[in-house]
C-alpha cells in the first residue's frame, strides 16, 4: 500500500478517475489515479500541503472533474476496484511520475512543456507531465 486512506477516500479516488477520464478507458483512469496519488506522495511544488487524496482531488483549481456530474454520481464497484490498484502501487507509463495532466483541444498535440514541466507522453487524450529530477524526491 502506497499510503493510508479511508473508504471515503477510496470512494473520491475512484469517481475522479472516472469524472477525468472515463473516455479513456480502464487504463486512463488508472492514469488519472496515479497522478492523484504522486500528489498524496510528493509534498514539493504546489502539493506540499496536500497528503491525503480528499486533499489532493480538493486542492483549489486542480480537478476540473471535481465539479462534474460523473464525480457527483456515486462509484460503482468496479471503479473502486481501478481505484484500489492505484493505492496498492500499480503504475502507468507516463504516468509513473506525472503530477499534471491535461486534454488538449480535439485536434491538437501535446505541449512539450506544461507550467514548466516536461512532457512524460500521452494516453490517448490526456498529456502526462513529470516535475523535472531531483525536485520531487518522494516521487521519482
Amino acid at each position: 500500500m502506497l499510503f493510508t486512506y479511508t473508504d471515503r477516500e477510496l470512494d473520491l479516488l475512484a469517481r475522479i478517475m472516472r469524472a477525468e477520464a472515463l473516455g479513456e478507458g480502464n487504463l486512463g483512469m488508472l492514469m488519472v489515479g496515479n497522478v492523484v496519488a504522486n500528489r498524496v506522495l510528493a509534498d514539493c511544488l504546489t502539493f506540499k500541503n496536500v497528503n491525503n487524496i480528499r486533499d489532493v482531488i480538493y486542492q483549489k483549481n486542480q480537478f476540473t472533474g471535481a465539479s462534474s456530474s460523473l464525480f457527483n454520481a456515486q462509484s460503482t464497484t468496479l471503479e473502486k476496484q481501478l481505484a484500489k490498484r492505484i493505492v496498492r502501487g500499480e503504475y502507468y507509463h507516463p504516468a509513473t511520475n506525472a503530477l499534471w495532466f491535461y486534454s488538449p483541444t480535439k485536434g491538437a498535440s501535446c505541449k512539450q512543456t506544461w507550467y514548466n514541466q516536461d512532457l512524460a507522453g500521452s494516453y490517448k487524450s490526456h498529456c502526462f507531465y513529470n516535475p523535472d529530477p531531483g525536485v520531487c524526491k518522494k516521487i521519482h
